[in-house]
């Protein structure tokens, strides 16, 4: 790759730049740790996704949770944004606010009941992966015994591609991402995975469903948890081996960012330990995974330049590939 010019991608004035995976804590009508998205747009974001609930988390607290968010983003309409189209990514950008979206980790809460989907789009929901480590209604979770989609989770991909919500297989297993990727509509997704040929992790995923991914038009984004990077490892070096992988696997054009920040570190730890079926045993995972923080945006893309990345391809990374796909899907 050669050095292109046209501006520092990470805080050019018209740069799409964008974490499409960032955890704040779950707890309806609790704002104290919203104010920190402040972070992502300091280090240079424009838009970020928030999880609103996982495979462990009931439906009535998946409601509380997004109402919570969508409040505090209209109280704070001056600095924030809620994103839920494609025009909403450019009055983002035009407005100089951080556009904020919502993702779902798992479809267990839908209980079976297809309806839950519309309510969910409703809400701001803009993608959503079927299983969360474990299997569930939906289909096999990358820590469980896979077996496929379920015919409910056959229906949840038909109709989530009528809707406009991009499906994720994040945390699913490897034959079920297949058949999702195989039978989907439009893109694909895989917002905070990273390869497994360069750390061999439950969690991340193979070339064949790298490339699976691509073939969709979907986009790949390398997350910065330790214990999915290496020997919990959250240097910046071991980011962008993973991420430089996945170039010269897929191309620059189905690479972005899905860093998995998790804002409040006491409720990840006590996830965890209520939650021991849906994490490995490794000793890293239980003791403190170490993370990449949004804060270290400018060292990736300096690593990017050193090793030749054009501008045009770090703006791709950055995140104008997750605004192709928005564009496409929503």
């Amino acid at each position: 790759m050669t050095t292109g010019t046209g501006g520092v991608a990470h805080n050019a004035p018209n740069a799409i730049v964008w974490d499409n995976h960032a955890c704040m804590p779950l707890r309806p009508g609790d704002t104290d740790f919203l104010p920190e998205l402040a972070r992502h747009r300091a280090a240079g974001f424009r838009i970020v996704t928030l999880n609103i609930g996982m495979d462990m988390t009931p439906w009535d607290q998946i409601m509380g949770v997004a109402e919570t968010f969508r409040r505090w983003i209209e109280d704070n309409a001056d600095r924030y944004v809620q994103i839920k189209s494609a025009d909403d990514l450019d009055l983002a950008i035009q407005t100089d606010r951080l556009g904020v979206l919502f993702d779902l980790e798992g479809g267990a809460a839908l209980d079976g009941k297809l309806e839950r989907l519309e309510i969910l789009h409703a809400l701001g929901v803009r993608w959503m992966l079927f299983a969360y480590n474990q299997n569930n209604l939906l289909a096999g979770g990358c820590m469980g015994q896979d077996t496929g989609l379920t015919p409910f989770g056959r229906d949840v991909l038909q109709e989530i591609n009528r809707l406009g919500i991009i499906p994720c297989c994040s945390h699913v297993g490897e034959i079920s991402s297949l058949q999702i990727m195989e039978h989907s509509t439009g893109p694909v997704i895989l917002s905070h995975a990273n390869p497994r040929a360069v750390w061999d992790h439950a969690r991340n995923v193979s070339d064949a469903v790298l490339d699976a991914c691509a073939q969709t038009g979907g986009v790949v984004g390398i997350n910065g948890v330790g214990p999915f990077l290496g020997k919990n490892d959250n240097s910046t070096e071991a980011f962008i081996r993973a991420l430089d992988y996945a170039v010269d696997r897929i191309g620059a054009d189905h690479v972005g960012l899905g860093l998995d920040f998790v804002f409040d570190r006491q409720e990840l730890d006590d996830w965890i330990q209520a939650n021991r079926d849906r994490f490995p045993d490794a000793d890293d995972y239980a003791s403190g995974m170490k993370l990449i923080e949004p804060e270290r945006l400018p060292a990736i893309q300096t690593s990017l330049e050193k090793l030749g990345y054009s501008t045009a391809d770090i703006r791709k990374i950055f995140g104008e590939n997750w605004a192709r796909v928005a564009r496409q899907v929503w």
